[in-house]
C-alpha cells in the first residue's frame, strides 16, 4: 500500500472523482459510513457521542459520521464551529442532509462562533459525550490553527471520553516523518484512535498520532488513481498475494530452495538452529545449518528436519579460517546463504565472515556478529549483481555507519535508504515499524514499513527466526528478493503478535514466533477485510 503525501490525497481524491466518475460527495459519504463504523464496532456501550465539525471537508465527514450513527440509534451532539453559511460544496451538502435526519428528532447542531461559547452548558454536554469525534481540521491542514480551533481542540483535550480523529487529528501535519509537538498540547488535538482513507499520509505511520489504532478505510478510489512519488510503502497482506499463491499439485522440495544457514559457536548454538528451522517454517524445501564442529551435535539435536555440516572450529568453539577449504564452494552452490546467527565476534571468525560474503553466491542474508564483523570496513559490504540483504538492530548498524544510536533512531529513513542505496543491497532496518530499504539507484529509494510486532519480541531469539525466514522466502522467490523480504518481515511481526495474544508480552520468546508462523501465514494469506488496521 502506497503511503502519500497530503497534496498527493488531494490529487487523488480529484482523480478519482474526475477521471474515474466516482462523484467527491460519494468518497464524503464513504468516509463517514467508515468512521461511524469504528464507532460502533470499537466502542460499542458508548450511547452519547459529539461530534465536534470544521467548517471544510472533514467537518462534511462530520456530518456523515453524525447522520450514520444517529440511524443507529446513537444519542449524537453535534458542535459545528462555524456558521452554517460559511460551508460549501459537499460540506453544505451533508450538513444539509445531517439536518433533514436530525430534525424529526428535535435535535439541532449547536453553533459556536466565538471560542467562549465553548463554555455554555450545550457545549459542556457536548464534550461529556462517551466519545468524541475531532472533524475539525484534516489533512489539508495548514498553521496555524484559529483561535476558535484552538480552544475546541483544548477542549476536547482535556475531555475524559476518547476522541476518535477522522482523517487526522486536528492541527497534526500529515507530511511528518518525525513526531514534533506532542498529541494533546493546544493546537494539536490528541487521538485515542484514527480512521483515515484510502491511503496512509507519512504522520500516520512514522509519528506517534494515537494511543490506539489507525484504520485505513477505501473509500472508492480505484488502485489506478493511487499515485504517489515518495516509494514508501506500508506492507499489507494485499501486496504479498502473488507469493502466497497455491504450491502446484506435482511440487517437490527442490522448487523451493535451499537454505545454508552459517552460524554457531559455543554457548550460541540454539541461534543457528532456530535460523535454520524458521527457514523450513517459511516455506524452504531444505534447510542445512553449517556450524563448528564442536556444536554441530547440540544444533543437530533441536530438529531432525535440518541437516548440518561440520566446519572447521577454533580454540574458543568458533568457525576458523580452515573452514575456507574447497569443500565450502560445493557446499555454497545453488543456495540461499543466511551468516551470522550465534556466530561470534571471534576475530579469526570475523575474518572467515568477510572471506565468506566476498566470494558468497547470488543469495546472501547478513545477521548478527556478521554484521558487526564488518564494523569500520562497511564498503566491503556491497550487493552488485547479486541478492544482498542485512537486517542490523539499531545497535548493529550504528557500528556499520559510525552514526550513534541516537542519530539512528532519529533518522531510521534517511538512514536505511541511504546504506541500501550506497551499498547496493536490501536493509532491514529493525525495531519498531521496521524498515526494509530498496537498493534502487534513484535518490528517494523504494522502502517498506512494516505494521507488525510488539514490545514482547524484545528478546533473544527472535532476530535468529527473521534471518531465517528472509532467507527462506528469498530462495522460494529470488526474482521477488525485496517483496520477499518484506513478507518475511510481515510475518514475524505478525506471529509475534498472535503469540502476544496468547502468552503475553512479557513471557513470550522467541521460539513461540515459529509456533504462530504457520497461523500467521494462513492469516495472511485469508485477509478479506478491506480495512487496514495499524496498531500504536
Amino acid at each position: 500500500m502506497k503511503i502519500v503525501s497530503a497534496a498527493e490525497m488531494r490529487e487523488i481524491d480529484r482523480a478519482t472523482s474526475e477521471c474515474f466518475g466516482v462523484p467527491s460527495i460519494t468518497l464524503m459519504e464513504n468516509a463517514g459510513s467508515a468512521v461511524a463504523r469504528f464507532v460502533l464496532s470499537d466502542y460499542p456501550q458508548a450511547e452519547r457521542v459529539g461530534i465536534v465539525c470544521g467548517k471544510g471537508n472533514n467537518g462534511g465527514d462530520g456530518f456523515v459520521v453524525a447522520r450514520k450513527l444517529v440511524e443507529a440509534g446513537r444519542a449524537v451532539r453535534v458542535l459545528l464551529l462555524c456558521d452554517p453559511e460559511e460551508l460549501r460544496g459537499d460540506a453544505a451538502a451533508t450538513f444539509h442532509n445531517m439536518l433533514q435526519t436530525l430534525q424529526p428528532m428535535k435535535i439541532a447542531p449547536l453553533i459556536v462562533r466565538e471560542p467562549s461559547g465553548l463554555d455554555s452548558s450545550d457545549a459542556v454536554e457536548i464534550f461529556a459525550a462517551d466519545v468524541i469525534v475531532d472533524a475539525i481540521l484534516g489533512t489539508g491542514f495548514r498553521p496555524p490553527v484559529s483561535p476558535l480551533y484552538a480552544a475546541a481542540i483544548g477542549k476536547m483535550n482535556r475531555a475524559s471520553a476518547p476522541i476518535v480523529a477522522v482523517d487526522i487529528p486536528s492541527g497534526a501535519d500529515a507530511d511528518a516523518r518525525r513526531s514534533q509537538t506532542a498529541a494533546g498540547s493546544s493546537d494539536k488535538a490528541r487521538a485515542d484512535a484514527i480512521v483515515t482513507f484510502t491511503a496512509p499520509r507519512p504522520a500516520h505511520v512514522f509519528t506517534a498520532l494515537t494511543s490506539g489504532p489507525t484504520v485505513i478505510a477505501p473509500i472508492g478510489s480505484p488502485p489506478e488513481a493511487i499515485v504517489s512519488q515518495l516509494a514508501l510503502n506500508l506492507s499489507t497482506p494485499f501486496d504479498f498475494a502473488p507469493l502466497l499463491a497455491p504450491r502446484a499439485r506435482d511440487a517437490n522440495k527442490g522448487r523451493y530452495g535451499h537454505v545454508l544457514v552459517i552460524g554457531g559457536s559455543l554457548g550460541k548454538a540454539g541461534a543457528a538452529a532456530m535460523a535454520g528451522f524458521s527457514a523450513l517454517r517459511a516455506g524452504a524445501g531444505l534447510s542445512t545449518v553449517a556450524a563448528p564442529n564442536s556444536v554441530l551435535a547440540t544444533i543437530a539435536a533441536f530438529h531432525p528436519e535440518v541437516m548440518t555440516e561440520p566446519l572447521a572450529d577454533t580454540e574458543q568453539g568458533t568457525i576458523s579460517l580452515r573452514a575456507l577449504g574447497s569443500g565450502l564452494d560445493s557446499l555454497l552452490e545453488r543456495k540461499t546463504l543466511a551468516i551470522g546467527p550465534g556466530i561470534s565476534r571471534n576475530s579469526e571468525t570475523a575474518e572467515f565472515v568477510r572471506a565468506i560474503v566476498k566470494r558468497g553466491g547470488t543469495s546472501i542474508v547478513v545477521d548478527a556478529d556478521a554484521l558487526n564483523a564488518f564494523e569500520g570496513s562497511a564498503g566491503q559490504l556491497n550487493g552488485r549483481g547479486r541478492i544482498l540483504v542485512i537486517t542490523p538492530h539499531p545497535g548493529e548498524m550504528s557500528r556499520l555507519t559510525g552514526l550513534s544510536i541516537p542519530e539512528i533512531q532519529a533518522n531510521r529513513l534517511e538512514v536505511a535508504r541511504n546504506f541500501a542505496r550506497e551499498h547496493e543491497l536490501i536493509v532491514v532496518l529493525k525495531g519498531h515499524h521496521t524498515l526494509i530499504a530498496a537498493p534502487t539507484a534513484a535518490p528517494d529509494g523504494t522502502v517498506w514499513v512494516n505494521p507488525t510486532g510488539n514490545p514482547g519480541m524484545a528478546t533473544g531469539g527472535t532476530g535468529d527466526i527473521l534471518t531465517g525466514m528472509v532467507a527462506g522466502l528469498i530462495a522460494q522467490h529470488p526474482q521477488h528478493a525485496l517483496e520477499a523480504t518484506a513478507l518475511a518481515v510481515y510475518l514475524h511481526g505478525l506471529a509475534g503478535d498472535l503469540a502476544s495474544e496468547s502468552v503475553g508480552e512479557n513471557s513470550l520468546v522467541a521460539t513461540d514466533l515459529v509456533r504462530f508462523l504457520p497461523q500467521a501465514f494462513a492469516q495472511t494469506r485469508n485477509q478479506k477485510a478491506e480495512e487496514i488496521r495499524l496498531h500504536a
